[in-house]
């Protein structure tokens, strides 16, 4: 699914939030012209895979919905960046919290779902994953959500950092 935020009748985020909650395996991608940090993060929060923004060719445009397709994470660079400054700051916050406030302990992931990690990281698709595994690829959408939930995110790029922050990949 195709999103924009500044909708005429109303706000895109509450279309990503019903999706997500009605097709929770529904692929949403946010293509708006908003490039604030706010509205990134509030979209990944609601549950989006995606985020590109509205300055692109119409021929990339349909290959980030094929890769979206196929398991993909399509992200305009210039919204990698602010995701990236985003979690950086939020590092910096928990580092300087006193020891005892953090309490983020890691998540232990099965040996599947940190071998699905791995291949996330690495940047394979869930076609790709699920052949590599030889698994269907609703069986590598399960381990993905349950990489989320243990992780406590809602997009690879959040689960690529949270991994990486707590030592797993």
């Amino acid at each position: 699914m195709l999103v924009d935020l500044g909708l005429p009748d109303g706000s895109g985020l509450d279309v990503i939030q019903a999706a997500r909650h009605l097709w929770p395996t529904c692929a949403v991608m946010v293509c708006t012209t908003f490039a604030d940090e706010a509205h990134v993060m509030k979209s990944l929060e609601a549950g989006a895979s995606g985020y590109l923004l509205k300055d692109g060719e119409a021929g990339d445009m349909l290959r980030e919905i094929r890769s979206l397709y196929a398991g993909g994470s399509p992200i305009s660079p210039m919204i990698a960046r602010k995701i990236l400054t985003h979690f950086r700051k939020q590092s910096l916050t928990k580092a300087l919290e006193p020891a005892g406030r953090q309490g983020n302990i890691p998540s232990v992931l099965s040996g599947r779902e940190t071998e699905v990690l791995e291949l996330i990281t690495k940047g394979f698709t869930a076609d790709e994953i699920a052949k590599v595994m030889q698994v269907s690829t609703h069986t590598v959408q399960t381990y993905v959500r349950r990489i989320y939930a243990k992780l406590k995110v809602n997009s690879k790029a959040e689960a690529i950092y949270e991994a990486r922050y707590q030592g797993l990949v």
